[in-house]
């Protein structure tokens, strides 16, 4: 197909439909036009995609189709059917997209925390660098739980704690070493801390008061991990696409993820807040962590899984996203 002649016929038509899309206010007649235009330059764009995909003109014809879109349909969906989908479609998908990315994270974080553990607890030198003994015996015999202070206050604190290790991994994913330097420094720090408990007999403690809330807070960290991870992949090895393209789609996708784990960091900040330090049997406590972190895991694989299926992918819409510039092979 010849691209400069295609476009010189239907010129008039996509300057009609843009003309019509930056006016304020039409009447019925023009309002009906500027629907069968919508139609007609949408089948014009699935043409040039096909048979000619002329960057200049694709470009061209997307974001006229955007604007004409958000004329005719107005700026957004009603709120509540953009965050129901939000919920149970964009947010899943991106988590199920990313959720080998997330195990291969939490193996990893889990194998150095127990490393770190085992050496702190089975070597002096180790024990003896976690600080002065009367300082380990005030930390393991009081400081550890009494840390944990049931209330709304502590929760505040816990959830602003975690979403800022959560996200130095997001913002900072690009560069590769930003995730891998904070998983590194907290799962060190943890498995430090279990390894002292371990040393001083109290490692009993340490899992009981840290598993209630630590099973879906660490959890969320590895995911936040994993997407830092991803996005930083998608600029190394971005298949097909340019990779400008690439980390566009994870980009807009990892901000979808970042969303999603500001809701689950709050839901293990308000059972750190008030299951954790509660007086509720130690069994009971580890019974709610894990069925919070079983619902998390549900939610992903069943809900995400379909949407995947059905081709979502966590990224914008086609007409939200914009156009994207077409590359050959």
């Amino acid at each position: 197909m010849d691209i400069d002649a295609f476009a010189a016929v239907h010129s008039s038509q996509w300057n009609r439909l843009a003309q019509l899309s930056g006016r304020r206010r039409l009447d019925g007649a023009e309002a009906d036009e500027l629907v069968r235009l919508y139609q007609t330059v949408a089948t014009h764009l699935s043409t040039v995609r096909s048979a000619a995909p002329d960057p200049a003109v694709v470009t061209r014809l997307s974001d006229l189709l955007v604007r004409a879109r958000t004329k005719i349909a107005g700026s957004h969906e009603p709120a509540w059917r953009g965050v129901v989908r939000f919920a149970v479609v964009t947010a899943p998908a991106a988590l199920y997209r990313i959720r080998w990315w997330a195990h291969g994270v939490t193996a990893a974080a889990l194998l150095v925390a127990v490393v770190t553990g085992a050496n702190v607890a089975n070597d002096p030198e180790a024990l003896r660098a976690m600080g002065p003994p009367s300082v380990q015996e005030q930390y393991v015999n009081e400081a550890f739980a009494d840390y944990y202070d049931p209330g709304v206050g502590f929760a505040g604190r816990v959830w602003t704690n975690n979403f800022w290790i959560a996200w130095w991994c997001v913002a900072g994913g690009i560069t590769g070493i930003v995730p891998l330097y904070m998983l590194w420094q907290n799962f060190v720090s943890v498995g430090a801390t279990g390894g002292m408990m371990a040393a001083h007999g109290e490692l009993d403690t340490f899992l009981t008061l840290i598993a209630p809330h630590g099973l879906l807070e660490l959890t969320a960290i590895f995911v936040a991990g994993a997407a830092g991870l991803r996005f930083f992949w998608s600029w190394i090895d971005p298949g097909p696409l340019r990779r400008s393209t690439s980390v566009a789609r994870e980009g807009r996708a990892l901000i979808t993820v970042a969303i999603a784990l500001v809701v689950v960091l709050g839901v293990s900040g308000l059972i750190e807040g008030f299951v954790t330090g509660s007086s509720m049997f130690w069994w009971l406590k580890i019974v709610i962590g894990a069925i919070a972190l079983a619902a998390f895991w549900a939610y992903v694989y069943a809900l995400g899984g379909r949407a995947v299926r059905d081709g979502e992918t966590g990224d914008l819409s086609a007409d939200e996203a914009g156009a994207y510039a077409v590359t050959a092979g």
